[in-house]
């Protein structure tokens, strides 16, 4: 295979022994989907044990000031594989599953990043950015105009959305995967399509999960879904094999590009709603389904590293692991997250969860293991963000970003590599409301920002709005309980003045 020097010289700066032989590194991006701080017992969780991350950390760097971009899905991806904070963008609240490509085509993403340096690139299970070029307006019986493809993917295997959106199928090289001719499928995010039962008006038909807050429109697989969808017959998922299906056709494409670099964006499904996972799972965890997909999204870790030891890739795969935003509990179905999750914290130490300003919105496990390069055993409390993937994987690969792409991206390789405890000077992050909040290693700023106290449609969860700004000691006060701002006023106008020249 072709060897770049510039790659290998790269490699050997950041404290490997690379010889002239060596390849290029691999590397698999896996993204779970809201997964907490907490929810990991390598980030101190006892009432669940993910053997299979641990040993990730054991072997790398284990995070400890990590930060997502946004406190939801749809932004914070956009931002992972953009590297442009999502708030510059109209467009990147969570999507529906019917949204039109939320991020434009010509735009250079993490993907072409390793497409330039001759990486083979996949995309694997949720997607959650939109498809086809315009809203509402795809073909799902026949070729999606715009995909993943689009956006320097060579292969990919999706979901549209989320588990709790429609539609219900997976997408493979811009077409619906095992596509039923005989239950062609519409989709609308507007109306019930006729005769079609619903799980506000037939609870009946929830078979397996009722809702606990809306969820109620169209039901597959007796579950109440977000929008309204008709058909689909054989190409629908069960929900109890998602993690299964991505991860089968992940560990297909490993063993079919073995002898060639790869960059793998893996998105698990795992832990975000409908929990429905899979039978073998079941029983396994004191904290019921919300319990038994952390186990379920181990065990799809042991299968992927396992892929790559099966291989002889294991030592050359630098693997990247963290989670799109916070946590939560009842975001929507009857589970009993709440109930059964006893002393367990999904946050961590941290005050909120998924949607919210405050820190469990977006701080999140990070973990960075796999080469000689890694700085085995590891624990870096250096303050690091998702939005600079783009940048430090340029700066992995020996390839240069074109004028304008990832913006707010900037390189930190001998940071992810644990060779350094170099910081960024700040994260800036949003959640409720659109929210602008600043985190650096001193502080943790909120701007204000009008709204409720509470997520109003159920969670529970803080929202963070206030109508003064907040501001919190990030080094003695992770609960977030005591707000500074009135004695700071100087360090307040310091958090302003970046604001401004961020241009938020």
């Amino acid at each position: 295979m072709k060897r770049s020097t510039l790659i290998l010289t790269a490699w050997a700066a950041c404290g490997a022994a690379v010889s002239a032989q060596q390849q290029r590194p691999n590397v698999i991006l896996i993204l779970a989907d809201d997964l907490g701080y907490g929810d990991l017992s390598c980030y101190g969780a006892e009432q669940v044990s993910t053997p299979a991350v641990d040993s990730l950390a054991r072997a790398g760097v284990r995070f400890t000031n990590a930060h997502a971009c946004a406190a939801t899905s749809t932004p914070s991806r956009y931002g992972i594989l953009t590297g442009e904070y999502p708030l510059r963008r109209k467009g990147t609240d969570v999507a529906a599953g019917n949204a039109g490509m939320i991020i434009p085509s010509e735009r250079h993403t993490v993907a072409d990043v390793f497409h330039t340096a001759g990486y083979h690139t996949a995309a694997f299970g949720k997607w959650h950015l939109g498809l086809g070029s315009r809203s509402g307006e795809q073909d799902w019986n026949g070729r999606l105009d715009q995909s993943p493809a689009e956006l320097g993917f060579d292969y990919h295997y999706i979901m549209a959305a989320t588990a709790d959106r429609v539609p219900c199928v997976y997408i493979e090289n811009g077409r619906v995967a095992q596509l039923d001719p005989a239950a062609p499928i519409s989709v609308s995010y507007r109306e019930n399509f006729p005769g079609e039962p619903t799980g506000r008006d037939h609870p009946e038909l929830l078979t397996k999960l009722r809702s606990s807050h809306g969820h109620d429109m169209s039901i597959v697989n007796g579950i109440g879904r977000i929008g309204y969808m008709r058909g689909g017959g054989k190409a629908l998922w069960r929900d109890e094999d998602i993690a299964d299906s991505i991860t089968a056709h992940a560990v297909r494409f490993i063993h079919d590009h073995a002898d060639s670099p790869f960059f793998l964006y893996f998105c698990t499904n795992d832990v975000h709603v409908p929990r429905m996972p899979h039978e073998r799972f079941r029983g396994k965890s004191p904290m019921g389904l919300r319990g038994e997909a952390i186990l379920q999204f181990d065990d799809t870790v042991r299968r992927l590293t396992e892929a790559l030891r099966s291989e002889g890739l294991a030592d050359n795969t630098l693997i990247i692991l963290t989670s799109d935003n916070g946590p939560v509990l009842d975001d929507g179905y009857e589970d009993h997250a709440e109930e059964l999750a006893g002393s367990h914290l999904p946050g961590g130490p941290f005050r909120g969860g998924k949607y919210s300003s405050y820190e469990a919105g977006s701080v999140v496990p990070f973990i960075v293991c796999g080469t000689q390069a890694v700085k085995a055993g590891h624990v870096s409390d250096a303050l690091v963000s998702q939005i600079d993937l783009a940048a430090t994987m340029a700066e992995l690969v020996g390839v240069e970003l074109p004028a304008g792409a990832a913006p707010d991206s900037r390189p930190y390789l001998r940071t992810w590599l644990g060779r350094s405890r170099s910081s960024r000077p700040f994260a800036f992050k949003t959640g409720y409301g659109h929210s602008h909040i600043l985190r650096t290693k001193d502080w943790t700023y909120i701007a204000p920002v009008p709204g409720p106290a509470i997520v109003p449609w159920g969670t529970g969860i803080e929202t963070g709005c206030g109508d003064g700004p907040q501001l919190y000691d990030a080094k003695r006060d992770a609960t977030q309980q005591h707000n500074l701002a009135g004695r700071h006023p100087k360090v307040v106008e310091q958090m302003n003045a970046l604001l401004r020249s961020l241009g938020m």
